[in-house]
């Protein structure tokens, strides 16, 4: 006797023409994608709102008549504020002009000498962990605290430094205390404390890189400067720009050690006075909100341009 084998049926589609098509089966990252998004969606909404809240509320300010109590009436005035502020030649552009002169200048020496203290610590030597701790010490130190430190070495009458300048027969200095030396101490200040990140951002891009051209280089009879111009210092392009951004964009904004040091309005004389100073001053101690949002604006875009500069900069060494 003689059976016959029936084959499964197969699922007729609606259209009642032929088989439905077989569905896929649902892989586990499929299954998982709505769950991860809904997951970030609350710490998403969250940045979004941070980042974005502040920055539209900040524009909408600047078009407004915004003055005295927070909670007083304001009127659109357009981009009057915008046009007060470029027509300022007595703080803002000066405070701008700071504000490029110490980011130019701190970042040159910090990258400067945080490229030779990389160098320096590229290959190991005895005691290179204990030079990495105290290298670190400033990073982990306020910018207020050491504010507050440097007032106190830096102080004309009694502070340290004089007591050593006096010790090897030089003149004393006013430091802080003086009009044309603020600045230029507090970019040496700066210095002081950010350097080690820059060293240690690029000694890292040291450590990563492949030691085959550097010996090739080498083997040619390039010198110690020759095999750093043309081979290590090309390969480092892309980590040295990175650092530069990273570290141009922070001196932009620095605010806590000027205030710690010479207080509102960057000194007596306005000699340290940055645009962010400038706008410190102009919200809390003459309630000037609109026109304060305004020069934000501007230093926002001030600082986009910057990054800008920087990245194409960069991106043409580095090509």
């Amino acid at each position: 006797m003689s059976t016959t084998e029936v084959s499964p049926a197969r699922p007729v589609s609606a259209s009642g023409r032929g088989p439905a098509p077989a569905r896929r089966p649902r892989t586990f990252e499929q299954s998982n994608r709505r769950l991860k998004w809904a997951m970030l969606a609350p710490a998403l909404l969250f940045v979004g709102l941070m980042i974005v809240f502040p920055l539209v509320y900040t524009v909408v300010l600047s078009l407004t008549d915004a003055f005295g109590a927070v909670n007083a009436g304001s009127e659109p005035i357009g981009l009057r504020n915008f046009t007060d502020a470029l027509g300022d030649t007595r703080r803002f552009w000066p405070a701008a002009q700071r504000t490029l002169v110490f980011t130019v200048g701190a970042v040159v020496l910090e990258t400067a000498l945080g490229l030779a203290l990389a160098m320096l610590m590229r290959k190991p030597f005895r005691g290179m962990r204990w030079v990495r701790t105290v290298l670190i010490i400033p990073l982990l130190t306020t910018p207020v605290a050491i504010g507050i430190l440097w007032l106190l070495i830096l102080d004309p009458t009694n502070g340290i430094a004089n007591h050593l300048l006096a010790g090897v027969g030089l003149p004393r200095q006013e430091f802080l205390g003086s009009v044309s030396q603020s600045l230029p101490t507090l970019m040496l200040i700066d210095v002081w404390q950010w350097t080690p990140m820059m060293t240690l951002l690029l000694l890292a891009g040291l450590t990563t890189l492949p030691e085959e051209p550097e010996e090739a280089a080498r083997v040619d009879g390039a010198n110690g400067w020759q095999r750093f111009r043309h081979v290590v210092l090309p390969m480092l392009g892309p980590t040295l720009a990175t650092a530069l951004v990273l570290r141009a964009v922070d001196a932009l904004k620095t605010f806590d050690i000027l205030y710690a040091t010479k207080g509102a309005g960057g000194g007596s004389d306005f000699e340290v006075e940055t645009l962010n100073v400038y706008a410190y001053g102009l919200t809390f101690d003459y309630q000037e909100y609109g026109l304060a949002a305004a020069v934000l604006v501007l230093f926002t875009l001030f600082i986009i341009g910057v990054v800008v500069l920087l990245r194409r900069r960069g991106g043409r060494k580095t090509a």
